[in-house]
């Protein structure tokens, strides 16, 4: 490990030996994939849940989008405020703490009113992790290495959403559903003390400057850049749909397929695991290589959208379990391709000391949209088509919101066309 002295040893241009900025970025990166494996866990267990407690698709729809991200979009902010102002490492392990405890609370939901006030403290929980962490990733690598640390932090996505779905079923079969979110909440808490004691703070954020600017001051500045709102809806909208995808697709596999839950977990899981790692490096690895032109920030995440949409209407709409994964492959690594390029062009809109709170702003957009309609709105449409339908419903629901990958992709390109102008050059 670490000694004390090596990682608050400055670099050419990052903080830290380039050993210690390793072992910084792999404990942000458990730390991340325990929030998505406790977001996505939901999304496995939606069935036997769903039979537990006597739920409609709209109100498992709700436990995971609004319920969730309304607190976690809002709280967001002043949170990164507080992480800007103080300590990100100490506002990283108490969020850590409180969306593990939610997560574990949830194992012993009685009835939706009580699962959905846990689903909200999870949400509360998480607010406190994501910004924080982009603002640590900003500080200790450099700009040239930047988008590819941004997407090797966001590879905690793929693993987590792929953990959620194949430790969720598992537990799921073998036990009960109930004690899958005990287990992973209270291996949250157990991970939070060494996060602490292993990631140090960088020494610039050990003592902020005076007369640090709040949050007004901090959006409006990106409130007068076009590329910020372009580079936020774009992939608002994409996460609408993907977060929509992604946690209904179980359910999916199980009723229109009839795979059971264990069947379904390998199924889904792979996809996630696979095609999801894959897609975030490379993101990640195009924007460093292509990052000269600041335009490409926003059209490699626009290419990339450009044809999940049309792969994934293919494979939702396939009766054929075996060509539906490898049809549905490509586009569960494509459309999360963006969160290297983007995360990275988010950091470099304003001043490196207003980072945090530039994501925060950035993340309130893209997760009230994204979390809080995505699963919800699929859910709606589904109950919507079950007359007519039946258990086809959800099929043409998730084949239905796939289509807005085509509103991320025009957005996206609008947004490169102010990249350069809006770019923040960082000082040597």
């Amino acid at each position: 490990m670490a000694t004390q002295a090596e990682p608050m040893a400055a670099g050419a241009q990052g903080v830290g030996t380039p050993r210690y900025r390793a072992i910084v970025l792999a404990m942000l990166l458990l730390v991340y994939t325990f929030n998505f494996l406790d977001r996505q866990i939901l999304g496995i267990l939606a069935i036997p849940i769903k039979d537990d407690l006597g739920l409609t698709d709209s109100q498992l729809g709700l436990l995971g989008g609004l319920a969730f991200a309304v607190l976690y979009s809002t709280l967001a902010i002043p949170l990164a405020m507080l992480a800007d102002r103080t300590s990100r490492t100490w506002v990283i392990t108490v969020a850590l703490v409180v969306w593990s405890g939610f997560t574990a609370l949830c194992g012993v939901a009685a009835n939706f009113t009580q699962l959905l006030i846990f689903r909200i403290g999870v949400g509360v929980g998480e607010a406190g992790g994501v910004a924080p962490s982009y603002a640590l990733i900003a500080t200790y690598f450099p700009p040239r290495q930047r988008a590819r640390a941004l997407a090797i932090y966001s590879l905690g996505i793929p693993i987590g959403l792929a953990g959620g779905v194949l430790f969720g079923a598992w537990i799921a079969a073998e036990i009960d559903w109930r004690v899958a979110f005990i287990a992973v909440g209270i291996a949250g808490v157990v991970i939070a003390p060494f996060f602490r004691m292993i990631v140090k703070e960088p020494p610039r954020a050990a003592a902020p400057p005076a007369g640090a600017p709040g949050v007004g001051a901090v959006f409006g500045i990106l409130a007068r850049k076009r590329s910020f709102w372009l580079l936020a809806f774009a992939a608002a909208s994409s996460s609408l749909a993907g977060y929509g995808l992604a946690f209904w697709t179980a359910s999916w596999m199980v009723r229109s397929f009839g795979l059971d839950l264990r069947t379904t977990s390998y199924f889904f899981g792979s996809l996630l695991l696979i095609g999801g790692m894959a897609g975030v490096f490379a993101g990640g690895w195009l924007a460093d290589k292509l990052g000269d032109n600041k335009a490409n920030y926003a059209r490699v995440p626009a290419c990339a959208w450009a044809i999940s949409g049309p792969l994934f209407i293919a494979g939702l709409l396939s009766d054929n379990v075996w060509l539906a994964w490898a049809l549905l492959l490509v586009p569960n690594g494509l459309n999360i391709l963006w969160l290297g390029p983007i995360l990275t062009a988010i950091q470099h809109l304003v001043e490196p000391r207003m980072r945090a709170t530039a994501s925060a702003s950035f993340l309130l957009i893209n997760n009230l949209i994204g979390i809080g309609f995505g699963s919800w709105s699929v859910g709606l449409l589904s109950d919507a088509l079950t007359p007519g339908y039946g258990a086809e419903a959800l099929r043409y629901a998730m084949a239905t919101i796939a289509c807005i990958y085509v509103l991320s992709t025009a957005i996206a390109l609008f947004a490169a066309r102010g990249l350069d102008r809006d770019w923040v050059e960082e000082a040597a």
